[in-house]
């Protein structure tokens, strides 16, 4: 394991094997950091033919407003339990912006893009989809854990066509208190309606990962990453 800095966000990359050929960008939650969701690269349990880069970047430290302006690492502001109301859009774009230069790298780096999967928990999730559904160039799949589909309203004029059939694996916990499931439903709903694939999951837990997910979520990549 490895730490390096980017442009814009310090990361923390794993690689399954020398000369990588897939990449998992995978974002973390409020408050948390890239260390978050490194334990889990054993308990996928990939094949070991598939020589895969996980690259856990650190949102960038700020003041958010729901927690009395606390300062932690956070992908953008929330300013109330609402969360699909008076949105960051600034903050959102921002962190969009922030992976769109960790794809660039990657690329750089010799990963194809659709063999680039965008994987994210709860805020890390929400911009997940946020960039994953607008970028430019189809991606290998979308992963998005207990979270919800940010800026809803103008999704449809800035959605790309390119993932338009890109593979999204939703999950979310029954009893979340932080991100309510109906909201999900909802981001579901739309994602749906808009002529996405997604695979839906729903597990007995509040706002965190199960075993039975991590077993979903291990089917789910083995299917994407080829």
């Amino acid at each position: 394991m490895t730490t390096i800095s980017t442009d814009l966000l310090p990361s923390i990359v794993i690689e399954t094997g020398d000369h990588p050929t897939h990449t998992i960008l995978w974002m973390h939650g409020l408050g948390a950091d890239g260390n978050d969701f490194v334990p889990i690269v054993r308990e996928l349990d990939l094949q070991s033919s598939i020589h895969t880069r996980f690259v856990f970047p650190h949102a960038p430290m700020q003041s958010v407003t729901i927690n009395g302006g606390s300062v932690m690492r956070a992908w953008y502001d929330i300013s109330n339990q609402i969360l699909n109301s008076h949105e960051d859009v600034a903050g959102i774009r921002a962190s969009q912006f922030a992976i769109e230069t960790l794809i660039s790298q990657e690329k750089k780096n010799g990963i194809r893009p659709e063999n680039i999967v965008l994987a994210g928990f709860s805020q890390g999730g929400v911009i997940a989809l946020q960039t994953g559904l607008r970028h430019p160039e189809k991606l290998a799949g979308i992963m998005a854990l207990s979270c919800y589909l940010p800026l809803a309203q103008t999704f449809a004029t800035e959605a790309h066509q390119a993932n338009l059939s890109t593979p999204i694996f939703m999950a979310h916990g029954r009893n979340d208190p932080v991100i309510p499931l109906t909201l999900a439903t909802l981001s579901r709903q739309q994602l749906l309606e808009s002529g996405y694939c997604v695979e839906w999951n729903v597990y007995l837990m509040e706002h965190s990962v199960c075993i039975e997910e991590i077993s979903d979520i291990s089917k789910w990549l083995k299917q994407v990453l080829i």
